[in-house]
């Protein structure tokens, strides 16, 4: 599996045989925790939609996922994800399907709800900070 960074807000999976590999525009572009979760939401999908083919003696050689976020105005967090998956060996008729199946990734259902972080200290005394919430 391939990714490659196509953006600051964006990214592309492949299938490539051997390791996965991440590959950069150029040498000064970095893999931001964005791209890992932007790379966490198509390897997901990526997985979920490899299984469900395997199940139709389907290939899965021309499948391509885009990933691109938007960030919210004035934060530093992830307003939007948009996936657009390529399959250009997929017959028309199962689209439908391959699209319900996408939608079961567990990296989709839990950016869609809401997720609980809790941050501590370990090995230190830290007194409780007020005011500062996960």
């Amino acid at each position: 599996m391939k990714i490659f960074l196509t953006g600051e807000e964006s990214l592309r999976l492949e299938p490539t045989p051997g390791m996965l590999t991440i590959e950069a525009p150029s040498s000064d572009s970095g893999y931001s925790p964005f791209h890992m979760l932007g790379s966490a939401l198509a390897g997901c999908t990526f997985s979920v939609l490899q299984s469900w083919a395997s199940n139709k003696d389907l290939h899965v050689d021309d499948l391509k996922i885009d990933v691109k976020w938007k960030f919210a105005e004035g934060e530093h967090r992830v307003e939007r994800m948009d996936a657009r998956i390529e399959w250009p060996s997929l017959p028309a008729d199962l689209w439908p399907r391959a699209l319900r199946a996408a939608n079961v990734c567990g990296i989709h259902h839990t950016l869609t709800h809401s997720v609980q972080v809790n941050v501590e200290a370990v090995g230190a005394e830290s007194p409780a900070i007020e005011g500062v919430t996960a």
